[in-house]
């Protein structure tokens, strides 16, 4: 081997394992995107129980653009508990000017329904 490539070997070495590593650290770097994060739950005095009904905790919902608080209230008949969230992968944003509002149920007609989440111009 000529006496000049053994001298540029080893820094050929070190470049490729820069240039490795910096792609790897490319690769990792973790894209937070703009989100419409729910409120914190609001506390609610819950009423004394009422003989044949159920109480419905007070939760959020997506409406119109934003977060709206439904109240706990009374509902006559059995309330389960609401189900997990559902983890969801979030698609490519469409527009820097997107936000995500993250899926959650919401209690309609006698149970818990689930809303996906989606994407909403901010």
């Amino acid at each position: 081997m000529h006496a000049s490539l053994r001298g540029a070997i080893p820094a050929l070495f070190a470049l490729a394992l820069i240039v490795s590593g910096a792609g790897i650290a490319r690769a990792q770097v973790e894209v937070i995107v703009g989100e419409k994060a729910m409120p914190a739950p609001i506390v609610e005095v819950v009423p004394a129980a009422r003989p044949g009904y159920a109480w419905v905790p007070g939760h959020w919902a997506w409406r119109h653009g934003a977060w709206f608080w439904v109240k706990g209230h009374h509902y006559r008949g059995e309330v389960v508990a609401m189900p997990a969230p559902i983890v969801e992968v979030v698609t490519v944003r469409p527009s820097p000017r997107h936000v995500w509002v993250k899926g959650h149920h919401t209690w309609e007609t006698g149970r818990w329904v689930w809303h996906p989440g989606v994407w909403v111009r901010g």
